[in-house]
């Protein structure tokens, strides 16, 4: 193989007029385009990243939220417990008092109806011994008769009791 070196010559200068009309006229708008290209790439990752931590940010917030939203349901659900135990202690205590104020009442109650039974049993004791001996006086039976008499009064009585 032989090389001539005019066609080499020749070589270099079309090569480098084709390198200068590419550069003048293909090259400048091609690596504009590019630059560009690449520049909105690269705001295109700096947003998707910004973005991305801003969601992460979010995310967080979301779970601290969350998290502050189940400490305070659980503090609410504890708070109702403690009130409704207190509740129920203090209706049950209620309760117990109202049981032993009812009692007492119905106590003291029995104890005036049982006074005022004695009372009326005295006195319709005191009556019909009264009315014996008006009969007794009045009649002037013997020992035998006054004691039937007696005796029939105080069944009287005693079936009245």
């Amino acid at each position: 193989m032989h090389l001539y070196w005019e066609s080499i010559v020749f070589a270099i200068i079309a090569f480098g007029i084709l390198y200068w009309l590419l550069n003048k006229y293909a090259f400048g708008p091609l690596f504009s385009i590019m630059e560009k290209r690449r520049e909105k790439v690269v705001g295109e990752l700096s947003e998707a990243e910004a973005s991305r931590k801003q969601a992460e940010q979010y995310l967080a917030e979301q779970k601290q939220a969350v998290e502050d939203a189940r400490k305070e349901a659980y503090e609410m659900l504890e708070q109702a417990k403690k009130t409704s135990s207190k509740q129920a202690e203090d209706i049950l205590a209620q309760a117990n008092a109202e049981a032993a104020r009812l009692k007492e009442d119905a106590l003291k109650e029995i104890e005036n109806e049982k006074n005022k039974a004695v009372v009326a049993l005295r006195n319709e004791v005191s009556a019909m011994s009264v009315l014996i001996a008006s009969k007794i006086i009045e009649k002037q039976i013997d020992e035998k008769s006054q004691e039937e008499l007696i005796n029939k009064y105080l069944k009287e009585v005693g079936g009245n009791v």
